[in-house]
């Protein structure tokens, strides 16, 4: 996350569209919250008129009618709020393990964005106790299967409600199971009784996959710059050129994302002596393998991709998601903005280019270990070949990983299964094709980590010739933490310490400081 844009106090909730960055430093930095007083009016102003329509007699979904496919039983006056109540339960209905406190905390801040917007007609304290709840760090128990992404992430949103009026399991800010109720009052916060709409509009949301999506977009944009860095670190390594890298070669079809990780890569070989060991006309070698060469098109063509959902997620965040929806003189209509297929799509897409950089990054690896294609390097990089197996079976994790991820490529948005008597008849699985996605992040992390170990190491086994400043600095952090070339030691810790420096971004800044700022930050 750029500094410059990090939210330096509460996150303010009205009708301004959230930025990413702050969805990140809510859902992840623990960042507050803060209702506008112009959130507040609008609140005010929507519920007001629905407690006109809740009084009345005229047919109203959601507040005088049943859901789905018992909308059209009308309820009567004195049954509206209970039958809120009984929404809530019912649909909180989810099954498996608890989701990740992150997705957690992004799904409630942007119902609660939601919410904020005055389309949805809850009552104030209904916003103000969510709002309550995220800025104590409480966290519903929320689980892994329950949504189809139409009507939004029902089952995910309702543990929320449930949670709101002090029903059901919720972590405290330790992160400690408790029960709601207690934890709510322990917070100073009491549990709601929920009125007419209430319940409805705190669970009819896209919120889950939303909240998915842009915490991946920040992974994936972070994965793809240390996915330039190890492509880097292995053309080095491999002794390849970095001619094809040129920026009139880019500029003959230009793509942006292709012409920006040609331009990082090129930097990041800036200044190597075992690039210039074989610049001179003895070399022999016309051209690289694609996995070297071709690069920055396929990092490019990921780095487009991420372009491509960041802009949907932009939309989304300005949106207000919910049916019926209030409008303006006090209108309520339903509508089908619940649909997840908008977010299903791109999420679904972008689990093919992870996939992808995945499958590169496991042939540079291949190579690096390959004596007849290492050019000069010892057999699966081992200390004494034979006794020592070296990274040979570190490769197999890898391969593993990139089969899994191509399963995970395979798209969820395609699959519909209908539900609720054939009301719900065509569903997005978004909150599935959110949940591979996750899952296809951590599946690059690993492989990226094993493309960094091979490299550096590879690297190590060049000298007395010198990388160069960046990819120096690079495999400088990993050797702070991991130990050089040697006899074969247990190497499952030393991927997951790998693991962690990817995850964590630090590589990124140790080589940010040899990058052109036009590079690192166009």
């Amino acid at each position: 996350m750029d500094p410059a844009t990090t939210p330096s106090g509460p996150v303010p909730l009205g009708s301004k569209p959230l930025r990413r960055e702050q969805v990140v430093a809510v859902a992840r930095g623990g960042a507050p919250v803060e209702l506008t007083g112009e959130a507040l009016e609008a609140v005010r102003s929507a519920r007001a008129h629905v407690d006109a329509l809740a009084g009345g007699d005229r047919p109203t979904y959601g507040i005088s009618t049943g859901f789905g496919a018992l909308a059209t039983r009308h309820i009567p006056a004195e049954r509206r709020a209970a039958m809120q109540l009984s929404l809530v339960r019912s649909h909180a209905a989810g099954a498996g393990g608890e989701v990740e406190r992150e997705v957690v905390r992004a799904l409630m801040l942007l119902r609660l964005h939601t919410l904020a917007t005055g389309h949805t007609g809850v009552r104030v304290e209904t916003a103000l106790a969510m709002a309550g709840m995220l800025n104590a760090g409480i966290v519903p128990v929320v689980h892994e299967h329950g949504s189809l992404g139409c009507s939004g992430d029902l089952a995910p949103l309702a543990a929320v409600a449930l949670a709101l009026i002090g029903e059901g399991e919720v972590r405290d800010a330790g992160g400690r199971l408790r029960p709601a109720a207690e934890t709510l009052l322990a917070a100073g916060i009491e549990p709601l009784r929920l009125a007419e709409k209430e319940g409805l509009a705190l669970i009819n949301g896209t919120d889950g996959m939303l909240g998915m999506l842009v915490l991946a977009l920040a992974d994936a944009q972070r994965l793809v710059d240390t996915a330039d860095l190890t492509a880097a670190m292995s053309v080095e390594a491999l002794l390849g050129t970095d001619r094809a890298f040129a920026a009139d070669l880019q500029a003959l079809r230009p793509h942006p994302g292709q012409a920006r990780s040609a331009a990082r890569m090129t930097a990041m070989l800036a200044g190597s002596d075992i690039m210039a060991s074989h610049r001179g006309p003895e070399c022999t070698r016309v051209q690289d393998a694609y996995s070297l060469r071709c690069a920055p098109q396929v990092h490019g063509a990921a780095r487009d991709t991420i372009g491509h959902a960041e802009t949907v997620a932009d939309r989304e965040l300005a949106a207000a998601v919910d049916n019926p929806v209030v409008l303006d003189k006090g209108r309520v209509e339903s509508n089908g903005n619940f649909h997840g297929a908008p977010l299903a799509y791109v999420l679904d897409f972008l689990a093919i280019p992870i996939a992808d950089l995945a499958a590169m990054a496991e042939r540079r690896t291949d190579r690096m270990l390959d004596v007849a294609r290492s050019h000069g390097l010892p057999p699966f990089l081992a200390d004494d070949p034979g006794v020592d197996s070296g990274y040979m079976i570190a490769h197999y994790t890898q391969a593993a990983v990139v089969a899994e991820l191509k399963r995970l490529a395979v798209p969820a948005s395609v699959d519909t299964i209908p539900t609720s008597a054939m009301q719900e008849d065509h569903v997005s699985m978004g909150w599935a094709a959110a949940r591979k996605l996750r899952r296809a992040l951590d599946g690059l992390t690993t492989v990226l980590a094993i493309e960094l170990l091979t490299a550096a190491r590879a690297l190590d086994l060049r000298a007395p010739l010198a990388p160069a400043p960046a990819t120096a600095a690079a495999a400088g952090v990993l050797r702070a933490a991991v130990p050089g070339p040697g006899p074969d030691r247990h190497l499952a810790p030393e991927i997951r310490i790998a693991e962690d420096l990817v995850r964590s971004g630090v590589l990124l800044d140790a080589i940010a400081p040899h990058l052109p700022s036009t590079v690192e930050y166009e």
